[in-house]
């Protein structure tokens, strides 16, 4: 980062904005006016202010919302509307959840919530749980047998943008957030959601999985083998935080796949494969040559532009790099029983090289 860069703004999740609407919402049931701004506690101890854009009384319940602001982060679920319908639930039953409009249902095991669940993850439960015993104890103790629909207009729309349906979790949006705040430009949230993916995958019985480092590999690599979604897993640039997770809870074979600039980025001994992180090292492709090739690989306007100057002069430049790629990828599998293959596709999705399932030693 720039010394002199603004700091980032940081925002709220779902989840702390579900608890905050949830508050609300259980204040004015139980015959207090609607609490705005609304005050939650978070995981962390933090006490953040909510504005409220919906209070509503109904015949037997009470309506609040809260717009997620995500700060400087580009979240999907920026702007949207997290409303809470709270209404009596039986005594002694506590609080109970389920999906409104624009919340997801788990449709497939291995998420934090079961098959038939609404989306709405442990931490975000057990804030709007805290929120409501908060505001009970406020009032005089008592009053937490509630049900709590938590829904978001318009987020089956927004859920196409997501991995939900991917992830068996069908019809919108998840309530999720383990702290309640949203880091900006966090890589939190994409990492977790491969953990997600790998998890589903093994909960569904699946022996291989892909991660491809976008769609287009993605959707060679899907061909194929003829994979299901499930065992797609959408690894962008983590490689490292795919095969970390993954050397903790193994599959029996495991492929990576991506383009010629990725792929030799992992040969390179790289990760982490943002631009940021590092660059294509033409020099390094360039010691797979020899004289005048060399040269000119080295002199290379892009990683593509490498492949294309060996091509030229009879060098098949993709297995080499695949191997190369491959020995990195073990060493974070290290340990793992789990046979690994590389895969590297042109920008048309076009087979340049495979390595086979090769095992992972020691």
């Amino acid at each position: 980062m720039e010394k002199n860069a603004p700091e980032l703004r940081r925002g709220w999740t779902t989840g702390a904005c579900a608890a905050a609407a949830a508050r609300a919402a259980y204040a004015a049931l139980t015959g207090g006016d609607f609490p705005d701004p609304v005050t939650i506690r978070l995981p962390g101890g933090q006490t953040p202010a909510f504005a409220l854009a919906l209070a509503e009384r109904g015949e037997g319940f009470c309506r609040a919302g809260v717009v997620k602001d995500a700060g400087d982060d580009p979240d999907v679920t920026h702007g949207a509307l997290i409303v809470a319908r709270v209404s009596r639930g039986a005594p002694g039953a506590g609080v109970t959840f389920s999906a409104g409009e624009g919340v997801g249902m788990v449709t497939r095991p291995g998420l934090p919530i079961g098959v038939g669940e609404p989306a709405i993850n442990p931490m975000p439960r057990q804030m709007i749980r805290e929120a409501i015993a908060a505001e009970a104890t406020l009032r005089g103790g008592g009053g937490g047998d509630v049900h709590v629909e938590i829904s978001i207009p318009g987020g089956e729309k927004i859920a196409e943008r997501t991995l939900n349906a991917r992830l068996g979790i069908i019809g919108g949006l998840s309530i999720l957030g383990t702290t309640g705040i949203v880091t900006p430009f966090s890589c939190a949230a994409w990492i977790s959601s491969i953990h997600r993916g790998i998890d589903v995958a093994r909960a569904s019985g699946l022996d291989m999985v892909a991660g491809a480092t976008g769609s287009t590999s993605e959707a060679a690599i899907k061909a194929l083998y003829a994979l299901p979604d499930e065992a797609l897993i959408d690894m962008g640039d983590f490689v490292g935080g795919m095969l970390k997770y993954l050397r903790k809870h193994p599959v029996t074979r495991v492929i990576v796949a991506g383009g010629m600039a990725k792929m030799t980025k992992l040969a390179q001994g790289l990760l982490d494969l943002h631009s940021k992180r590092g660059e294509v090292d033409l020099a390094f492709l360039a010691g797979f040559a020899k004289g005048e090739t060399a040269d000119a690989i080295s002199a290379a306007n892009s990683a593509k532009h490498a492949f294309e100057i060996a091509a030229a002069a009879g060098m098949d430049l993709a297995p080499t790099v695949a191997d190369a790629a491959w020995r990195t990828a073990a060493q974070a599998l290290g340990g793992t029983p789990s046979a690994l293959e590389i895969v590297i596709f042109d920008r048309d999705g076009g087979l340049l090289a495979r390595t086979g399932f090769r095992p992972i030693e020691g």
